[in-house]
C-alpha cells in the first residue's frame, strides 16, 4: 500500500485528561500497563500493511517522540516509517498549529509527494482494533472522495458525539454535533433494519457516530485545505465536504473509545482488567506494539490478585491484595497493601529502597485512584475518596476529577497521608 500515507494527529493540550497531559501529550500517556496510547492506532495501521506514517505533535511531545524514536523502527528494504512533524516556525508559516486540519495544511508538502492517492487521518488517543484495508475497500467500491468511519450507538449515548445522516446507498448527507435535544437526534436517526442490511446487528441502535477516522482521495484533500482556511476536520472540513463532496460512510462495529476525559481513561483501563473485557489485548492477527523494555519478570510473594492486570518488572509482597486493577511496570508494592479499582502506571526506573521509595509502602489503601508514574507513597496511606467528592483544585499530592483521585507523576505522599 506505498500509494496511501497515514497521518496521527498528536492531540492538543489534553486539559480533560489532566494532570495526566501535564508533563505529556495525549498519545504518550500510559495504557493497559505497558501500552502508550500512541501504540493503538499505529499498531493498526502495522496490522494493516500501512507502514508511511507521520505523527503531528505539537504540546509537551518530548516522551511522545522519545517512545516513537525508540520502538517504531522499520527495516530499510520495507521504505516503511514513522516519522515525526513536529510543529515549528517556517519562512511559509510562523504560527504554532491551531486546530486538526491546520496542522495538516502546515505539513501538506508531504502528502504532495509523487505515487500518493490516498491520505488516512487518525486520532492518536482511541482504542480500538480495525483493519483499514477494509475501509480502503468500501472507499474504492463507492467511488469516494471521502470516506468516514462510523460506528452505531443508540441515541441515548448520542449526546456526546458527531452524529450522521445518510442516504440509502450510504452516503452522508447530514451531520450534527453532540445534539442538544431529542427533536435534533430525530432528524438524524437510521432505520436499525438499515444497518441490519450492512451485515452489522444493530442491536436496536439508531444512530450512526463519527469515530473521528477519515480516509481521503489525496487530491481532495489538497484542495480543500487549500482553497479553505479550516481549522478542524471534525467542526469544519468534514461538514464541508458534505455539502461538496460525495462522502461515504464506513461501519464498524467493534469496541471503540475515545480516551478524552479522566472518567474515559480510568473506566477504559478497568475494563481491560475484568475477566471478560470488551477489548482484547491479546490478537494473533492483530497484536499491539510497544517498546521493548527487556524487563524482569514479576515477582508475587504470597500476594492475592484478582481481575487484574500485571505488567512486567514488579515485586509485589506477602498480604498485598489487588482486585479489579491495572499494575503497571516496575511497580514495587509493599506488604499488606490494598488496591481496588484503580490504575497505577509504574516508574520509568529503578531504585535503591528508601524512606518513601518508588512504589506503595506496607498498610496502604487505594481505591478508585489513578496513580501515575514515579509516585513514592509512604506506609499507611489512604488514598480513598471517602467523602465522594467529585472535583478538587490540584495540589502538588492529589487531585480529584471526576470522581477519581488522581495523584500526579512525581509526587510523594508522606506516611500516614490521607485525601
Amino acid at each position: 500500500m506505498k500509494n496511501i500515507v497515514t497521518l496521527v494527529l498528536g492531540g492538543g493540550r489534553g486539559t480533560r485528561l489532566y494532570p495526566l497531559t501535564k508533563f505529556r501529550s495525549k498519545p504518550a500517556v500510559p495504557m493497559a500497563g505497558k501500552y502508550r496510547l500512541i501504540d493503538i492506532p499505529l499498531s493498526n495501521c502495522i496490522n494493516s500493511g500501512l507502514n508511511r506514517i507521520y505523527v503531528i505533535t505539537q504540546f509537551n511531545s518530548v516522551s511522545l517522540h522519545r517512545h516513537i524514536r525508540s520502538t517504531y523502527n522499520f527495516d530499510r528494504f520495507s521504505h516503511g516509517f514513522v516519522e515525526i512533524l513536529a510543529a515549528q516556525q517556517t519562512i511559509a508559516n510562523a504560527n504554532w498549529y491551531q486546530g486538526t486540519a491546520d496542522a495538516v495544511r502546515q505539513n501538506l508538502r508531504y502528502i504532495e509527494q509523487p505515487g500518493i492517492d490516498y491520505v488516512l487521518i487518525l486520532s492518536g488517543d482511541q482504542l480500538y482494533r480495525m483493519n483499514f484495508q477494509d475501509m480502503i475497500v468500501s472507499h474504492k467500491a463507492a467511488d469516494a472522495e471521502v470516506t468516514i468511519s462510523a460506528v452505531p450507538v443508540h441515541g441515548s449515548d448520542a449526546s456526546g458525539l458527531g452524529i450522521m445522516r445518510l442516504d440509502d446507498t450510504g452516503r452522508v448527507v447530514g451531520f450534527l454535533e453532540k445534539p442538544k435535544t431529542e427533536q435534533e437526534l430525530d432528524h438524524f436517526r437510521i432505520d436499525p433494519a438499515w444497518i441490519d442490511a450492512q451485515g452489522i446487528d444493530s442491536r436496536g441502535r439508531d444512530c450512526l457516530a463519527s469515530m473521528g477516522i477519515y480516509l481521503f482521495n489525496r487530491d481532495t484533500l489538497l484542495e480543500v485545505l487549500d482553497k479553505t482556511d479550516y481549522q478542524d476536520f471534525g467542526r469544519e472540513v468534514f461538514p464541508a465536504s458534505i455539502r461538496t463532496r460525495h462522502v461515504q460512510v464506513h461501519l464498524f462495529d467493534g469496541y471503540w473509545e475515545d480516551i478524552g476525559t479522566i472518567k474515559s481513561f480510568f473506566e477504559a483501563n478497568l475494563g481491560l482488567a475484568a475477566s471478560e473485557p470488551p477489548f482484547e489485548l491479546t490478537s494473533v492477527d492483530a497484536p499491539l506494539y510497544s517498546r521493548a523494555r527487556f524487563l524482569p519478570p514479576s515477582r508475587l510473594d504470597g500476594a492475592s490478585i484478582r481481575g487484574s492486570l500485571l505488567a512486567d518488572g514488579c515485586e509485589i509482597e506477602e498480604g498485598a491484595v489487588i482486585e479489579n486493577s491495572v499494575i503497571g511496570l516496575r511497580c514495587r508494592i509493599g506488604r499488606d497493601v490494598t488496591i481496588r479499582n484503580s490504575v497505577l502506571m509504574g516508574s520509568d526506573f529503578y531504585e535503591a529502597p528508601g524512606r518513601p521509595s518508588l512504589g506503595v509502602g506496607e498498610g496502604t489503601r487505594i481505591e478508585g485512584a489513578i496513580i501515575d508514574k514515579n509516585c513514592r507513597i509512604g506506609r499507611n496511606v489512604q488514598v480513598v475518596n471517602h467523602q465522594g467528592i467529585e472535583s478538587t483544585d490540584e495540589t502538588p499530592q492529589a487531585m480529584v476529577r471526576d470522581g477519581i483521585v488522581v495523584i500526579p507523576k512525581g509526587a510523594t505522599l508522606p506516611d500516614g497521608w490521607k485525601l
